[in-house]
């Protein structure tokens, strides 16, 4: 790796003249409802899977709802997994941060609508008012089934064709759907506007299929990625384009700023990356049981690592995309 440029995230910020992380206001409450997954993607930080069998309890969604209900400023719940939609808490969560008024995200990849139990499931997503976000790594059949499996590309297509029938993704429509994009292995995503409009002429040309935005996401070095990097010998490749791209504006718009992480046992994180990588919030507050106000988490520093440089690297990479 290039001795000129720091390896850790901390010492990137210092080289730039910023200071270390710390929380704003939290807004999202992010939470991860088990690893089970119809799919196994070769590039899932998750390591989410068919034979996976953590998953959130009754007790502990119930919890998710009354932190809530107790903290207005948190205007969102981002659901994930796993394909959350698999677990039984799925729903119990959505239904119950709506009738609280906040907005629900379904971070869906799509397959899991055609799997048994899921019959209705894109019509409640649409009864509900949820925003779905879609996995869609390319608009090419070749590349989607090459990094997360056979025939996956097409059932993705239906999948979509079902969700633009229930009003999902139209011009004019409060029905938001989003796609996610993430490069084929250890490059960086290309520029976002430029790749989403290539996105929405060859999707509507070939499969008339509609959506709002196209999320770029770049791959983080964590687990199931991070390990076929060593296979190939390019970890230490990988993790010096990322370092030698940082680029500092991306920090003031980093969704650890605005987020917490809640994983599937209770316990909390700044990061779904630091979730995965069992890097705990600073201070006390462990669980959602250590927690009553999220206001006191205001200030706090975000345990950070040589990952974040995946979020800070060429236009920066969030849950929401590309920050700049």
């Amino acid at each position: 790796m290039d001795a000129a440029i720091p390896v850790e995230f901390e010492a990137s910020l210092r080289r730039h003249g910023l200071p270390r992380l710390v929380r704003g206001s939290v807004d999202t409450l992010q939470v991860n409802v088990g690893r089970r997954c119809d799919l196994a993607c070769h590039h899932c930080h998750v390591e989410a899977g068919p034979k996976r069998t953590e998953r959130m309890s009754r007790a502990t969604a119930e919890r998710v709802l009354a932190v809530l209900e107790r903290n207005p400023q948190v205007a969102t719940l981002d659901l994930t997994g796993g394909a959350p939609e698999l677990h039984e808490v799925f729903r119990p969560l959505v239904t119950g941060a709506r009738a609280l008024g906040r907005r629900v995200i379904d971070r869906c990849n799509l397959t899991v609508l055609f799997e048994p139990g899921q019959e209705d499931t894109a019509e409640f997503l649409a009864d509900q008012r949820v925003d779905v976000i879609a996995s869609l790594p390319c608009y090419t059949a070749e590349n989607v089934d090459r990094q997360r499996g056979r025939k996956v590309f097409d059932r993705s297509i239906e999948g979509l064709r079902r969700l633009n029938e229930l009003g999902y993704g139209g011009e004019d429509s409060e029905l938001s759907l989003d796609l996610v994009y993430n490069p084929q292995g250890a490059t960086l995503p290309p520029d976002q506007s430029e790749l989403e409009a290539r996105y929405r002429e060859e999707l509507r040309e070939h499969f008339g299929i509609a959506f709002h935005r196209l999320l770029t996401l770049t791959n983080m070095p964590i687990k199931r990625f991070a390990r076929q990097l060593e296979r190939e010998g390019r970890d230490a490749e990988y993790l010096s384009l990322l370092a030698n791209h940082f680029n500092p504006e991306t920090v003031p718009a980093l969704m650890c700023r605005t987020l917490v992480s809640v994983g599937w046992d209770g316990s909390l994180f700044d990061c779904d990356f630091n979730q995965m990588l069992e890097l705990p919030l600073a201070g006390a507050a462990k669980t959602l049981d250590d927690l009553e106000d999220l206001s006191l988490l205001d200030a706090a520093p975000i345990a950070t690592g040589r990952h974040c440089h995946g979020c800070t690297a060429g236009a920066g990479s969030s849950c929401g995309g590309a920050l700049g």
